[in-house]
């Protein structure tokens, strides 16, 4: 356990929410967490499984009907072809990664990790007694990764390359043709490639990719999803893994001898979810795009703060080493304490994510907000001395 640290993430949020019950206003940029409620069809789908009783055991694994569901989604939004034989439901899709890791990951193993990477990665890579291998990527260059990068930092220990399109925390989306060019690499070397797609969904520019759907792929790719921000049910607590048969079984096995099955209710309502209407996607994501519009303007209007485009998600990710040296701050982690501390505004330092100059700000929540905290980080970066 000494390896593992705390979730930086969520304890920007567990911070947040002591001071709002001291009584402080905080604006909350710190939650990767739609701030939209969970479309009403989804929430019907729970009560009547309730009502029918839908109440008990399921399998470890899932149910087949979800199981099912969630191939048929994957194939009409990505062209995959997956049966429920190649497919994990679980609890989240952080329980897929962590999972997914136990199965696969032997102690010496390395796993290439891009940087900047989620929070979770390298803790789950400790935790199996892997080794994480980063990949640093360039803001200048829109912190884009590349199959030439991969394959520099590959040794006869690497067992599985790490993708996150769009990324956590930057939104930078990989181009397809990259994508597949590191697939290729990772397949001919019998490296496993997990890709995350959290926030497929969640495209500005360009249409809904999934790596799995190249030919070959199902032999060394796994696949984790999550119904958390493509529908707002992070508290559902529902993920997913299609993945090779082994494997699959394996995450199974490991899952049945701790959580067991991911709850019965939120199941019956994450098959809905996914079979019922798509419109809410769509929806989301016009809102988004308009909030990132509003965010990247007023960001660039601070002196000194600059950051890239996100392509993706529903982050920021900007440079605000201008504030160093200024008042004792230091580091990001300076920065974000502060911030918190005193312009009452939390935001996630970038240490947590592998960089020393950006903090995370999740445009996740409503224009009201992000125009009263972008006040507040304006006000705070300018007043520094």
């Amino acid at each position: 356990m000494s390896t593992i640290s705390v979730s930086s993430t969520m304890k920007v949020a567990a911070d947040a929410d002591k001071m709002r019950r001291e009584g402080i206003d905080v604006v909350d940029f710190g939650a990767g967490e739609p701030d939209f409620p969970t479309p009403d069809n989804i929430k019907q789908a729970a009560y009547d499984a309730i009502r029918n009783n839908f109440t008990k055991y399921t399998p470890a694994g899932g149910t087949q009907e979800l199981k099912a569901a969630i191939c048929e989604r994957h194939k009409a939004d990505y062209g995959t072809s997956y049966t429920p034989a190649e497919t994990v439901i679980s609890v989240g899709g952080k329980h897929v990664i962590f999972n997914a890791m136990q199965v696969v990951i032997d102690p010496g193993d390395e796993v290439i990790v891009p940087v900047p990477y989620w929070v979770t990665y390298k803790d789950v890579v400790n935790f199996a007694y892997g080794k994480c291998v980063f990949v640093e990527t360039e803001e200048t260059n829109g912190f884009n990764l590349t199959a030439d990068m991969i394959e520099k930092a590959i040794t006869p220990k690497t067992k599985m390359v790490i993708v996150n399109s769009p990324s956590n925390p930057s939104g930078a989306v990989l181009p397809n043709d990259e994508f597949i060019r590191i697939f290729e690499l990772t397949s001919a070397r019998g490296i496993w490639l997990l890709t995350d797609e959290c926030y497929c969904r969640f495209l500005y520019d360009s249409e809904p990719f999934s790596i799995a759907a190249q030919p070959g792929a199902k032999d060394t790719v796994i696949v984790a999803g999550s119904l958390s921000k493509t529908y707002a049910m992070t508290g559902w607590r529902i993920g997913f893994a299609l993945a090779p048969v082994p494997v699959a079984n394996a995450m199974m096995k490991l899952q049945s001898h701790s959580t067991s099955n991911p709850t019965s209710i939120a199941q019956k309502a994450a098959v809905e979810a996914v079979r019922g209407p798509q419109e809410g996607v769509g929806v989301m994501l016009a809102e988004y795009r308009k909030r990132r519009d509003y965010v990247i303007d007023r960001v660039r209007q601070i002196p000194g703060v600059t950051l890239q485009v996100p392509q993706g998600a529903f982050y920021v990710y900007p440079d605000i080493s201008v504030a160093f040296g200024k008042g004792g701050i230091n580091n990001t982690m300076d920065f974000c304490e502060r911030l918190l501390s005193e312009a009452h505004v939390a935001a996630v330092p970038g240490e947590a994510f592998g960089t020393d100059k950006h903090i995370r700000i999740s445009y996740a929540t409503s224009m009201h907000e992000l125009e009263r905290g972008l006040d507040r980080l304006h006000k705070f970066i300018t007043g520094l001395a």
